[in-house]
Formats: structure tokens, sequence, C-alpha cells
């Protein structure tokens, strides 16, 4: 059977899981965002772990109390993670303040120490209650598949909750997250912040492990503000990218947890199934891969056509020198040009083309190439760039004549048209180079 996007809204088994897991991701990014901007992100691993503990005994005190309330349980189960993710948190804040305890030695010991905990727990009720071991295993890698109706009110309040919180406290969580001291300084009630966010953080994270589970939930926090972050530096865009990515991830995890198994399995095979919960945090993660990779500014492509391009430019204006020490009207051979230049011949042909298309160089009937008077213009200002680091360095910065040019060599690619006329207005339009070699006159700005 095939089952289209739409369907994934409207069929009444899928709406739920569905809807739910889009809301549950778009709250959890959206508070993960703050966790991130604060470089606390191993606090919400330890806090989601902190929380096994609570479930696991709050389970056992439901399942003798009310053993056929579903509801009652669960909310118990909420309660109990809640209580121990509270607990967590306050002795991660004693430790970091009353014992002085590096802030990771912290998070890494309640981490561990909680859920070990709930794991000793746990594996006792293995041997004496099986269907309570089995439910508690639920909270572990989460159980998106069998949510109700309910959940989407629960997730749905979360978000609109978290959402209210930052549209109407934003510029103050703004001036709290980028300047501490400064706000101190106007009055406002900094710790009172601090505890909503942590509040709505824990709050979070105990609604959430009901769909990704205690081991995962914390990389639904931090996986869609990372993708987010490659691609501005703005907090408010970051918020709404962020939550973009997360309610993408929910969307996605749910349906490629039901497509592929279709698409692999085969006919006549037993019926295979995919967790909603890995699905959805591994989609989250192939988000932030792919930022990663293609993101405008930070990306490992756009970097790499950056580098590119600048390895370029730099080879193109070196062979602008060479014939610029030429002169006009004699020229240079083809290989004098890129003799040094530790290129191959393929990459020379294409630079040789880009110089003669742009009109910097042109061929002559000897075969010899040089100069036009355009590209005579650009070149002088690459000597001139270069001539006038040299006397910066020697006349600020104290450098030795000797060591001074490949230190040029390589500034003279990235002066900037201000930059040179503060170097020009600094060095009072000097007139020869420390080597005693005359500097090009300023030509207008190319």
């Amino acid at each position: 059977m095939n089952y289209s996007l739409f369907d994934f809204f409207t069929d009444p088994v899928f709406r739920a899981p569905t809807i739910g897991s889009m809301l549950m991701c778009l709250a959890s990014s959206l508070i993960g965002v703050l966790v991130f901007i604060r470089r606390r992100s191993l606090l919400g691993e330890a806090l989601s772990h902190a929380t096994y503990p609570g479930v696991v005994i709050s389970l056992v005190i439901m399942s003798l109390y009310f053993p056929d309330s579903e509801e009652k349980a669960a909310l118990g189960i909420l309660i109990g993670a809640f209580a121990f993710a509270f607990l967590g948190l306050f002795v991660i804040h004693q430790m970091e303040t009353k014992l002085r305890v590096k802030s990771d030695a912290a998070l890494c010991f309640v981490l561990s120490s909680f859920f070990g905990l709930g794991i000793l727990i746990a594996s006792r009720i293995q041997i004496t209650h099986v269907s309570w071991y089995k439910k508690i295993q639920l909270f572990l890698y989460g159980q998106s598949a069998t949510m109700t109706d309910i959940h989407i009110l629960i997730y749905g309040a979360l978000s609109l909750l978290i959402i209210a919180f930052l549209l109407l406290l934003f510029r103050s969580i703004k001036a709290i997250y980028f300047d501490v001291d400064f706000t101190k300084s106007l009055g406002m009630r900094v710790n009172f912040f601090e505890n909503m966010i942590f509040l709505l953080l824990v709050l979070a994270i105990c609604i959430g492990i009901r769909s990704v589970g205690v081991v995962l939930m914390s990389g639904m926090l931090i996986a869609p503000a990372i993708g987010a972050r490659q691609y501005t530096h703005k907090l408010s865009l970051l918020f709404v990218l962020s939550g973009f990515f997360g309610m993408f991830s929910g969307f996605f995890g749910n349906y490629l947890s039901v497509f592929i198994p279709l698409v692999l399995q085969k006919e006549g095979e037993k019926t295979f199934s995919l967790p909603t919960g890995p699905m959805i945090l591994l989609f989250a993660a192939f988000i932030c891969a792919l930022s990663f990779l293609v993101a405008p500014h930070t990306g490992l492509l756009s970097r790499s056509m950056r580098i590119i391009q600048f390895r370029r430019k730099c080879v193109v204006e070196n062979a602008l020198k060479t014939l610029w020490k030429k002169g006009i009207g004699e020229g240079a051979k083809k290989q004098a040009i890129f003799d040094g230049l530790k290129i191959t011949r393929i990459s020379s042909f294409f630079v040789l083309l880009k110089l003669v298309r742009q009109g910097w160089v042109e061929k002559l009937p000897s075969k010899n190439y040089q100069l036009t008077p355009f590209g005579f213009e650009y070149a002088s200002r690459i000597v001139r760039l270069h001539r006038l680091w040299e006397v910066y360095l020697v006349s600020y910065l104290g450098q030795k004549v000797e060591k001074v040019h490949r230190n040029a060599e390589e500034m003279e690619h990235i002066i900037t048209p201000e930059l040179e006329r503060e170097l020009t207005e600094l060095l009072k339009d000097p007139k020869i180079d420390p080597h005693k070699q005359p500097i090009p006159a300023k030509i207008g700005e190319l």
C-alpha cells in the first residue's frame, strides 16, 4: 500500500503520531536554541537521562495503584520524570556553585549516576514484573507510533507556551544571553528568566521522551539548532529556522519509518518496521549534516568554492605581475608567465584564457603575450599594494627588509580599496619600497 504525504495528516492511524511528533520537535528545537547559544548542550543530555529513574519509579507506583488507567499512569510518569529532572538540575547547580565542580564534570556525573540508578531499578523489575518492564523500555527510545489525539493537545499546548514565552520576552532573553552584566545593571531579574527557561527545558524534555525516548531526546534539542546556525547569525531567524527544521524532522521521521519498510519489503516476506523516534532524530541529523555541506556562508561546498576562487585569483594576479615586470611591447611566452606558479598545464590554459577574455592580456604575432593598457593598470595596482604593505611592515612593525616579501605576496590579494587609502594616508604616499624599488602611482579604482 502506498501512502501520500497528505495521508499522514488525515489517516486516523498516522495523524496523531505525525502531528504530535511535529509539535514535540517544534517545542524541543525552540528550547534547544537557548541551550545551544548558551553553550550548555550537554545539559539537555544530562536532564533527559536524569528523568529515567523518575519514569521507572512512577510507572511502578502507578501500576500498583492504577493498573487499569493508562491516562493516570501517563500523568504519573510525567510527574516522576519532571521531579527527577529538576532534582538533576538542582544537583548540577549545587555541584557547580557550592562544590566548585566544573560544569562538564557535574553534567557527566548527573547523567551517569541518575541513568545508572534507573537501569538498576529497571533491572530488578525485569525479573519481578515483566509487563511493567516492557512499558519502561518504551521511554528509552520512545514510541511515537502509539500516540493519540490527546498527545496532539499536550504538545500543542507546550509549543504555544514556548512560542508565547519567546515572543513576549524576546528582548529580555536576547539581553540576558548576550550581555548578562549589562542586563543586571538595568535591574532586570536575570535569575527569574533563567529559571523560566530551565522550567520550559525540563518540561520539553519530560514530555518529549514519550516520542523519541530518554536516550535520543538531547539530539532533538540540539540538532535543529546546529543546522539552523549554519544559515544565520540573527537570533530571531535562528529560532524560526530551528523550529522549521524540527517540524520537518518530526514529519519525515514518521513518513520514512513507514515508507522505507514498504519499499524494502519483498513480497511474501515477514513485515518489518522502523522505530519512529530514531528516524526522527536521524532525519534531524541528516538536515544538520546537509547544512554543514551546503550552507551559503559556512557550508563546506561554499567554503571550498571560495578557496578555489581565491587561489585562482592569486594565480591570475601573479601572472599579471609577471607580465607587468616585462613591460608593454615585449611580452612573454606562456611558459615564462606561469613558471614558478605551480599549476598544471590545463589550469594555465584556462587562466590564460580568462586573462585574454577579460581584456587584460593580448597575444602578439610572435605568439608572446603582453598586457593591454587595462591589464597594465590592474597589474600596477597589485604591485602597488605589495610594495605599500612592505613599507608598512618595515616602517611600523619593525620587520627586517629581507623578511617582508613573502607576507606581502599574500596580502596583496586581499587588501581592499579602503585599506589601500588608509595605508596611503598613514605612510604619506611613499614612492619607494624597502627594496629601493618605485611604488606605482595610484590609478583610479578598477
